[in-house]
């Protein structure tokens, strides 16, 4: 599949040439325009228990679209709802790919999407719920973000600390842990950043340079004052 991705700098939207019989799944509404050789479908990926669970448990929707080149080779341009980043990540069968919520946007249909439980201590503590998405298998998988998406590639042995918020992707072979901001929980709270994830290599952490939730919980602020 040809795609590429436009406007990288800001706002971008990825643009894939698919040829006749082929396809894309996306998250559900990222279709922002198609050729009219093409049709899209919704679509239960690995049937209606991983639908379930994709909603229940990881907050995702059900279903993807399935973009299909039925009539002859067309384009399709596909995007997310958030201002920020899009990267490609080409899977080759060796290894997974954990996906926070909301940073799966698209893949080839050769990359299968399930839903991923953590352990207990990372699922309570880490601020993005006990399940995450992961991606298997061969072909390309387009994650995006809110604000940039900036990769920490980490030597064997070396250790980096990352705010949850702040996470997008990573390697499933990569060892991490929950832990306390600092030394206590008063000084892990009056921080501000409570508990966060320490990585260690080898591997690559994909992070977004905002935060979500501090980005909503600055808009409650600013509607709870006006009100």
């Amino acid at each position: 599949m040809k795609y590429e991705i436009l406007y990288p700098e800001a706002f971008p939207v990825v643009e894939c040439q698919l040829e006749r019989g082929e396809s894309i799944k996306a998250e559900s509404d990222a279709m922002i325009s198609m050729s009219p050789t093409i049709d899209v479908e919704g679509k239960l990926d690995g049937g209606i228990l991983a639908g379930l669970a994709r909603k229940v448990l990881s907050g995702e929707s059900m279903f993807f679209q399935e973009l299909t080149a039925r009539r002859g080779p067309g384009k399709v341009i596909f995007g997310h709802a958030l201002p920020g980043g899009i990267m490609d990540i080409e899977l080759d069968g060796s290894y997974g790919l954990t996906i926070q919520k909301d940073g799966f946007l698209a893949a080839e249909q050769g990359v299968d999407i399930s839903t991923k439980v953590q352990n207990l201590s990372r699922g309570l503590f880490s601020g993005e719920g006990f399940f995450v998405l992961n991606a298997t298998g061969r072909g390309t998988v387009f994650v995006s973000s809110y604000g940039v998406i900036h990769p920490i590639n980490l030597d064997n042995g070396e250790e980096v600390i990352i705010d949850n918020g702040h996470l997008v992707a990573w390697p499933d072979y990569m060892h991490y842990k929950i832990e306390r901001a600092a030394s206590g929980w008063i000084s892990s709270i009056t921080s501000g950043e409570g508990l966060v994830c320490r990585f260690r290599g080898p591997g690559v952490v994909l992070i977004q340079t905002r935060n979500p939730g501090s980005f909503e919980g600055w808009i409650r602020s600013i509607v709870s004052t006006g009100a």
